[in-house]
Parts: C-alpha cells; structure tokens; sequence
C-alpha cells in the first residue's frame, strides 16, 4: 500500500486520532498552567514551600511515562479509571509542572530589584506591582515554560495509547502490534508534526508577549 493510499484508507481515523491527541494536551496543559503558575508564585515568596513543589515535580520527571501509567491503573482502577483519557490526563498534567512552576519562579526571581522599587517608590501597591509590573516582566518566561510542557506533552500523550488513551499513539501502538511500518510511522510523524506545529506557535506567543524593550536588549549584540 502507497502512502496516498493509506493516507485515503485512513485520514477520517488519522483525524480523530489527531483531536483525541490535541484534546488531551490542552485539557492537561490548561490544568497545569492553572496550578503551575499559582504553586510558582508562592514558591518565590516561601523558598522552603517552593523547594518542597520543585522537589517532587523533579521527581515525577524522574519516573517513566509508561511506569506512571501503569503505576496509576491499578489506584484509578477503585474508581473504575483505571484506564483511558483520564489517567492520561493526571499524567500529562504532573509531568507539565516542572517546567511551568520553575519558568515562573525563575522570572519572577530574575525581575531587576531596581524596577520593584521604582514602582514601589511611585506609591504602588505590592498587589499593583506584582499585577502591573512582576507579571508582565516574568509572563515571556511563564509561557516560555508552557511551551516547554506543551512539546513534551506530546510525546507523553503518545505513549498513553498504551492504556487506551488513543491519540497518534494509537497508530503506532497498532503498528507495533500488527508489524505494518506504514501504520508506525504514520503515527510517527503525526506526533512530530504536531509537536513542531505546538512548539512553533507558543514559541510566536511568546515573542509576542516580549516587552518591545525587552526584545531589542535581547537581540542587540553584545
């Protein structure tokens, strides 16, 4: 079979498995970000409790995707979730943490203290700097951490075909099940086109969301 006519065979399933595949990423990635973020926050007005977060996100990173999953089946089993999206999901989720609550630490940590307490001095608020001045200092580096769970989410996803998450993976598991290449490698770079198509988008988010300032210090020459 040529790839025209695999790709005819199956582009309705190679599109399902695509939004299967998108839609968990973006259902962890919003989860994470919700939670990455806030836990960052904190974890640069308490050292010792953003030492504690960093730590175990560490960990977790330490642990394989596929180790994780099976880890999970049978405690998500007592509540019959043992497999599909939804351990997917929580897996997704705990291995996003890391990049996002350090990128947001490390932002907020590396705002100049000079600009604080210029805005401090103008009779600002700490709630109005951290809104009108932390925040939108540390939110390229926020999103930069974003970016970096959002590609490696999509790798992660793939391997979730394994306890029926279905997404690209699920090509390339049936691919290996079946020994058809055609099946793997079309699941294959599936999951790298997207991957690509993910990175390049935030990377352009993040830009976008560079002070003007910023961008230029950045891109001056030394």
């Amino acid at each position: 079979m040529s790839v025209l006519q695999f790709l005819q065979e199956y582009d309705t399933s190679l599109l399902i498995a695509l939004a299967e595949h998108v839609r968990m990423i973006a259902i962890a990635l919003a989860i994470a970000t919700l939670a990455g973020v806030p836990l960052g926050v904190w974890g640069t007005r308490n050292s010792r409790a953003g030492g504690i977060v960093l730590a175990f996100a560490n960990v977790i990173q330490t642990i394989p995707s596929i180790a994780l999953f099976g880890l999970m089946i049978p405690v998500l089993a007592l509540v019959n979730r043992g497999i599909g999206t939804f351990p997917a999901i929580i897996a997704l989720v705990l291995y996003a943490l890391l990049p996002i609550v350090r990128n947001t630490m490390v932002s907020l940590l590396g705002i100049p203290h000079a600009t604080v307490d210029a805005a401090r001095g103008l009779g600002m608020t700490e709630g109005e700097i951290f809104r009108h001045v932390m925040l939108p200092l540390a939110l390229p580096g926020i999103v930069s951490g974003i970016r970096i769970a959002a590609t490696m989410s999509v790798g992660v996803a793939a391997v979730a075909a394994f306890i029926g998450a279905g997404g690209m993976g699920h090509f390339i598991l049936r691919g290996i099940q079946t020994t058809w290449p055609m099946m793997t490698i079309a699941g294959a770079v599936g999951n790298a086109l997207l991957a690509l198509i993910v990175e390049l988008l935030l990377e352009w988010v993040e830009r976008a969301l560079t002070p003007r300032g910023v961008r230029i210090a950045a891109e001056r020459p030394a």
